[in-house]
């Protein structure tokens, strides 16, 4: 492990950009971006858009590690370049920002209120890869939608099954079980993911470190126990569906919680902005997400 990284991440403020759509999720992000479906004509072309997008945010001078410590990457995003440079070798070493790697193979079927995670096919190889490329640690998710304590059990259960198979290979796991914001029983939810997390952290030897990736709680610094436990390198929060300002003040209210956002970061960005107003949304962004992410 990268101590330089590691310290980086535990201790310095800032927080995570979330810049890890995959295929399923692409069309909306480049949507969102002013980009329509009409504008590619296959997969390929698909993802050079939105490697363009991406390239576009992380070169721009507003995107420093004064503010992000990290980026949570697409594997394909990983393996392409930013001016010349493989994507995290240029937020390394000209950005100071690390990177993580998205791992999962996206979500099976809803089944007893919660989505599992596919299984994930060559993790091994995976994570051998991204520590070939530099990268500091990986992002896995889970959604959880009912209070069902066996279902929600098995999710933490397969989260906390992976992270061990990642620390192994070297690189520290986020793990990721959201709770949907819309669910009826979204604050009792709450209640049983932090009581199975809490156990599968307490039965993590000395070594073994996670970071959690959680949606932002009905009650203001819930997850303390969690920011405090030995094991957790840092909480992060997901924006999961609130708005940029909604995000904003919901992260204010629990102390020791950074944000991971993906939309509510790129909120307002299109593709048909000068490089000026691109530049200029781009940091009144950042430094709202910034703020909120120090109390």
């Amino acid at each position: 492990m990268d101590l330089q990284k590691f310290n980086r991440i535990k201790n310095d403020e800032g927080f995570i950009a979330a810049l890890d759509q995959s295929g399923g999720s692409t069309p909306k992000a480049l949507r969102l971006y002013g980009v329509n479906e009409d504008a590619y004509s296959n997969e390929a072309e698909m993802f050079d858009l939105i490697h363009e997008m991406r390239t576009r945010i992380v070169t721009s001078k507003a995107f420093t590690k004064e503010r992000i410590l990290g980026a949570i990457l697409f594997e394909m995003t990983m393996e392409r370049k930013v001016n010349g440079k493989f994507t995290p070798d240029y937020l390394w070493n000209e950005k100071g920002i690390v990177s993580f790697l998205k791992v999962d193979k996206g979500l099976a079927e809803e089944k007893n209120g919660v989505q599992l995670m596919k299984e994930i096919p060559n993790l091994a190889e995976t994570v051998k890869k991204g520590v070939e490329y530099g990268v500091f640690g990986t992002k896995m998710r889970s959604v959880i939608k009912k209070a069902n304590e066996e279902a929600i059990k098995e999710v933490v259960a397969q989260q906390f099954d992976f992270a061990k198979q990642i620390i192994a290979g070297g690189l520290v796991p986020i793990v990721e079980p959201e709770v949907d914001i819309n669910s009826a029983e979204k604050e009792k939810c709450e209640e049983i993911l932090k009581r199975e997390i809490l156990k599968e952290l307490d039965k993590l030897e000395e070594g073994q470190e996670v970071m959690l990736k959680l949606t932002l709680p009905t009650v203001a610094d819930f997850y303390k126990e969690l920011v405090d436990h030995k094991r957790v390198v840092r909480v992060v929060a997901l924006s999961g569906g609130y708005s940029r300002e909604e995000s904003n003040e919901l992260l204010a209210k629990n102390h020791g919680v950074i944000a991971s956002f993906s939309r509510a970061l790129t909120e307002g960005l299109n593709v048909n902005q000068t490089g000026e107003e691109f530049d200029k949304m781009l940091d009144s962004s950042i430094q709202s997400i910034f703020e909120a992410s120090r109390k």
